[in-house]
């Protein structure tokens, strides 16, 4: 059952207008108090606290995200494996990140919210099950083959879960995204593609329009984009991204920040401002919102701004 069974789909949405998405999970769930200090990250909470899970979502719908993406971007069954769960309660883990974020919106919607809310289930890149930070390199040296029997079985339970949409994302390497296409065929929902980018390139190195193109005939795919990247990269690839594929464009990069894997710990200054979005539109973006560092007060300066 959808999480807003009386209004439009998001691909409906997407074809009237703009869409905001919620922000980074992992820095409001911090700054809740959570230690995210863990190779699961915040799919560790959906075992441990998931009550913080669902408050984070609303803090997000509260803010004016239409869109919660759940804590399942880091959620595996290799991951959980490591961690001694089982593969059955590691389904268990992933329906509830699901679950969670439906919660949320019924509460958002108990507490006054009348327009549309939807759930956007977050299938991480292979990258983030190893924890090392390589999401931001791709190379994995696996073959589409096997990243496609890495990725299939979760999207399987994500799917079954019934999310509005899959949000394949945070995507360093067009192999992957070749994978994940190909996983994404049957399961009976649709789902955004979303790269992470190093200027005209993939993180992987790869150009962007060939990157997009993959993703241009792929019917289940709904929107194209780049997350978890500079926001000074988004508006080459909105317009990249536009162009090659046809499809509504997803942003929703980090605060500018710059992550240093080796010590877990972002560098830098921020970099994302609620006046660049206007321009992001303009070049075709229709889903937009933030990632990393990008909190419930920037996300509510992206709504006013749209």
């Amino acid at each position: 059952m959808s999480s807003s069974t009386t209004s439009p789909g998001l691909a409906e949405a997407l074809a009237a207008g703009t869409v905001v998405l919620d922000g980074g999970l992992s820095n409001q769930l911090e700054s809740a108090g959570h230690d995210l200090s863990d190779e699961l990250w915040s799919a560790r909470l959906l075992a441990e606290r998931p009550e913080a899970v669902a408050d984070a979502h609303l803090a997000y719908f509260t803010a004016g995200a239409d869109v919660a993406i759940t804590a399942s971007y880091q959620a595996t069954f290799e991951g959980f494996a490591r961690r001694g769960t089982g593969r059955a309660e590691a389904a268990r883990l992933l329906a509830l990140s699901v679950d969670l974020a439906r919660e949320a919106a019924r509460r958002a919607r108990a507490a006054g919210a009348a327009r549309p809310l939807w759930v956007a289930a977050s299938v991480g890149p292979y990258g983030a099950m190893l924890a090392d930070g390589s999401e931001y390199r791709g190379r994995y040296g696996l073959g589409v083959d096997e990243l496609e029997r890495f990725h299939r079985p979760r999207m399987e339970v994500l799917a079954a879960a019934a999310p509005d949409v899959l949000a394949l994302e945070t995507v360093p390497d067009a192999e992957e995204a070749a994978a994940l296409l190909r996983a994404v065929r049957g399961l009976g929902v649709p789902a955004w593609l979303s790269y992470t980018v190093d200027g005209r390139h993939t993180r992987a190195g790869q150009p962007l329009e060939e990157a997009f193109a993959q993703a241009a005939d792929v019917d289940e795919i709904i929107a194209v984009g780049v997350n978890c990247c500079a926001p000074r990269d988004v508006e080459y690839a909105a317009r990249v991204a536009a162009r090659v594929t046809g499809k509504p464009v997803v942003v929703y990069p980090n605060s500018g920040e710059t992550w240093d894997a080796r010590a877990r710990a972002w560098r830098g200054r921020s970099t994302f401002g609620a006046e660049q979005v206007r321009g992001w539109r303009d070049a075709g973006a229709r889903l937009v919102g933030g990632c990393c560092r990008v909190g419930p007060q920037g996300i509510a300066s992206i709504a006013q701004a749209l």
